[in-house]
């Protein structure tokens, strides 16, 4: 059974940008073994995609992704991103951070893999996410790196 991660907008732009080579290299090594893993990403994912200005470089990072499987925000979604901003794991003005947590959890993803360190791949906002997902009965996640895959 292969291991279900969840590709937040970090991944996916990183794979495109040669001002940071080495997350450039260590990204692009981890979606050539894109086939060891269940990959998805959602409808959030390419909304931000789609906001990226250069229309060359929007239409990269749309292809990178069209092969990739892509789950639509629900209601349940959002709310339970609220819930994560509502008690301060994630910060108000970065709820979209909080809606790619919901949709890996609520679709049953193993990983999170995002680049994203301030809200996303930091011990105390991991930890914090899996506290409440527990007192909810929903699963943990883990929130790695590409790298750490």
């Amino acid at each position: 059974m292969k291991v279900r991660v969840y590709l937040d907008t970090t991944v996916i732009s990183a794979a495109d940008d040669a001002r940071a080579p080495e997350r450039q290299a260590q990204t692009l090594a981890f979606l050539a073994r894109a086939d060891e893993f269940e990959l998805t990403t959602s409808d959030l994912t390419r909304q931000e995609l789609e906001a990226t200005p250069n229309p060359e470089r929007r239409a990269r990072l749309l292809r990178r992704i069209a092969p990739i499987g892509c789950l639509s925000i629900s209601p349940d979604m959002r709310a339970l991103a609220k819930d994560y901003v509502d008690h301060d794991i994630i910060p108000e003005a970065y709820e979209d951070d909080a809606l790619h947590i919901a949709a890996a959890v609520l679709a049953g993803q193993d990983v999170l893999a995002s680049w994203n360190f301030r809200h996303m791949v930091n011990r105390r906002r991991r930890a914090l996410v899996n506290l409440l997902n527990a007192s909810r009965d929903l699963p943990t996640i883990e929130i790695l790196t590409p790298p750490e895959l």
